[in-house]
């Protein structure tokens, strides 16, 4: 059983490169009680690519979980929040 809630969805946008991306991660639990992070990536407004991973214990997949939002926040991605919000957008 996983001890803690991990989900997380960010993302990266630049309008100068029409560009608008969300990168969203998850540990979840599968239903025969192995670890799993769930991994989903692509354009905002569709429902993009998802990749799933197995490991024996929690750790390993929050190691695994960290490391990629490591990487993605290098690369300039940001909580939806830090964004900020258009005209008419809610």
């Amino acid at each position: 059983m996983i001890a803690q809630l991990y989900r997380l969805c960010i993302e990266r946008r630049d309008a100068d490169r029409n560009m608008a991306r969300f990168y969203a991660l998850s540990i979840e639990e599968t239903l025969f009680g192995q670890t799993c992070l769930v991994r989903r990536w692509g354009r905002i407004g569709t429902t993009g690519r998802t990749v799933q991973h197995s490991f024996d214990t929690e750790g390993e997949a929050v190691e695994l979980f960290l490391q990629l939002l490591r990487t993605k926040r290098m690369r300039g991605y940001q909580p939806r929040s830090t964004y900020p919000m258009s005209i008419g957008r809610q």
